[in-house]
């Protein structure tokens, strides 16, 4: 049985119900899951499970939450992960998602194997809630 943490940060509720989604789905293949907002989230969160989504909504300058996120991430500049998988997820307003793009390097840079990922812009309508369904029950399968 494949241990998953999602931990993610969210102002609006658009990640928040992202996250909700993706657990159920890792939960209905099988997972043993904890789900975390990224402030009551704990390095060993990280470090016990076997893949870890990681959601933050794009914030100014088109980089991910840097309040509780980006701190919590950078953590794991001197903590070795050793090619932990993780999966990154997000929404965005303006800037066409590019925060992404930052977050993959940073996370590959830090010994991260991000095995995929999914961002939409402004709110999830009910197929982007499905695919992040369908997202968490491939998390079991990394």
């Amino acid at each position: 049985m494949k241990n998953v943490s999602v931990i993610y940060y969210s102002s609006t509720g658009h990640v928040e119900a992202m996250a909700e989604k993706i657990a159920k789905g890792a939960e209905s293949h099988g997972a043993i899951v904890k789900i975390s907002r990224v402030q009551d989230a704990k390095v060993n969160d990280v470090l016990d499970a076997d893949i870890v989504a990681f959601g933050s909504p794009s914030m100014d300058g088109n980089t991910i939450e840097s309040n509780e996120m980006q701190p919590f991430i950078t953590e794991f500049k001197l903590i070795p992960v050793e090619k932990k998988k993780c999966f990154l997820f997000g929404s965005y307003g303006w800037d066409k998602g590019e925060f992404m793009d930052k977050w993959i390097k940073t996370m590959l840079d830090y010994d991260f194997d991000v095995v995929d990922k999914y961002v939409i812009q402004e709110a999830p309508a009910k197929q982007d809630l499905d695919k992040c369904f369908e997202f968490g029950k491939r998390l079991v399968t990394y």
